[in-house]
């Protein structure tokens, strides 16, 4: 049996505009999802409450924690971790963090400039190193707006050079957008599936992200405000400021 999950989604405790039971039931009942990860910007305790929503239900789907790492060379999807990942810092020792506590690093949104990605020049420059625990475990495809305006070159990149998992999340902030890109494994479960992306056995399968007439012009402006907040309600606006400016240049 062939699994399918969507490992890039953000609820309205980060800056999605979704409650968590709304998303539960969401992909009980209008995908076939086998399993999503709830992932917030520098917050793990989100996905925690989503797991707990989702351990008092019965659902035919699993939820596994993950989190939405601000690096100061851009954003790391850390998942099946059940420690938070601390925020703002290098994205080497995050990587090792998240190693360290046998999660997996994923790329999202690669070489963006939409939103805090990480570059060509830094994913070279980790795969240049041999340290243990700098690494990435698989790489991003999306439909999301942030993703598609380099996803080609990214996933060009990634064929030819880099040979990372390939894995599909939506990075939904509304409901509508939940599965428009997942990923497709061997198996049904978050093992099988954990299992998949560390052998480079997944393949990426999008449909189409919700337009702005779907959506709504409010809605949207709404969401993109919240998302410009959501770093520094997380970690204070100073340290946001600043790390724009700490920034390791290569």
């Amino acid at each position: 049996a062939m699994g399918s999950a969507d490992l890039h989604i953000h609820t309205a405790l980060g800056d999605g505009m979704a409650e968590i039971p709304e998303v539960l039931a969401y992909v009980e009942e209008q995908t076939d999802l086998s399993v999503i990860a709830v992932t917030e910007h520098d917050d793990l305790r989100a996905a925690e409450l989503a797991r707990e929503a989702w351990a008092r239900g019965s659902y035919k789907f699993e939820v596994v924690l993950g989190e939405e790492v601000t690096t100061l060379e851009g954003h790391i999807l850390a998942l099946f971790i059940e420690e938070p990942i601390e925020g703002l810092r290098p994205l080497e020792p995050t990587l090792e963090a998240i190693h360290k506590q046998s999660g997996l690093a994923i790329i999202p949104h690669p070489m963006s400039w939409l939103t805090r990605s990480v570059g060509q020049r830094t994913i070279e420059r980790v795969l240049r190193q041999d340290s243990a625990g700098v690494f990435f475990d698989g790489m991003e495809h999306s439909v999301s707006p942030a993703a598609r305006v380099t996803s080609k070159k990214a996933h060009r990149l990634n064929q030819e050079r880099y040979h990372f998992a390939e894995v599909g999340g939506s990075d939904a902030h509304f409901l509508q957008a939940i599965g428009s890109s997942h990923t497709q494994f061997s198996g049904t479960s978050a093992r099988d599936l954990r299992a998949a992306i560390s052998s480079r056995e997944t393949t990426v399968v999008s449909g189409r992200h919700p337009s702005l007439l779907q959506l709504g012009l409010g809605p949207v402006i709404r969401q993109q405000w919240r998302g410009i907040l959501a770093t520094p309600r997380q970690m204070g606006w100073l340290p946001t400021i600043s790390s724009f400016f700490r920034r390791v240049r290569p």
